[in-house]
């Protein structure tokens, strides 16, 4: 489905803008990154404005840059070490089963980091990245370190991947944690769980941007208007 980047950005923006109104005074909030989440934060930023009073944890310094931009507190993991509620995008939705395919902005890590420290996940998408099953067109991004990459080529191959290493200007690109992505065609993904876990046990694999089991509600914005999913509706 196309749709235009105008109307693209303002289903982006009425999801932030209806995720955020889940936030309440007191919570450590997670901010998540990428696009649409940008428009969580400056959301979040113009509540902040009004009297709201939260603290947050971001998952890339992208993400904390922007809120340092827009007055918003942030704090870690060393005095927050849990979070209340963490809203970020994805990359890709199972409407079904609500597992994710995320890092597109190369920060899979600490996501999936915060998400499993919350409470409570938000995920914030438009209509175009709602899926009926994970994969094939979008790829799978896997954070690895780079001392012997070139070894887990061949073993995803082996596995039905087909990895890439991706660049940034002609270098490969750095992850905040200091590692490589492979994005990774795979087809159907027909069982995300064995997936997720056949990966962590690849020696030289970080993480994967399967997200399994994180997210407890989905809020979407389609042309029709706002569509929520939550995982045990």
């Amino acid at each position: 489905m196309t749709v235009p980047g105008n109307r693209l950005d303002q289903l982006k923006r009425q999801t932030a803008i209806r995720a955020i109104e889940e936030v309440r005074d007191g919570m450590v909030v997670g901010l998540g990154s990428g696009s649409t989440a940008a428009f969580a934060v400056e959301a979040l930023a113009a509540r902040i404005a009004l009297g709201l009073q939260v603290i947050c944890i971001p998952t890339s310094e992208q993400t904390a840059a922007l809120a340092r931009q827009h007055s918003v507190p942030l704090t870690d993991f060393k005095a927050h070490p849990a979070i209340d509620l963490t809203i970020d995008g994805a990359d890709q939705v199972d409407r079904h089963g609500l597992t994710l395919v995320k890092g597109r902005g190369g920060a899979l890590l600490r996501e999936k980091i915060v998400a499993a420290a919350s409470k409570r996940l938000i995920i914030i998408v438009d209509e175009t990245k709602l899926f009926d099953r994970l994969g094939d067109p979008v790829p799978l991004p896997v954070e690895v370190v780079p001392f012997g990459y070139e070894t887990l080529i061949p073993r995803l191959q082996v596995g039905g991947l087909t990895p890439k290493l991706r660049m940034d200007g002609g270098r490969p690109f750095i992850t905040d944690g200091g590692h490589y992505i492979l994005d990774c065609l795979c087809g159907e993904i027909r069982d995300a769980a064995a997936l997720e876990l056949w990966l962590a046990r690849q020696v030289g694999v970080v993480e994967s941007g399967l997200f399994v089991g994180l997210a407890n509600r989905i809020i979407t914005a389609r042309s029709q208007g706002i569509e929520i999913i939550d995982r045990f509706a």
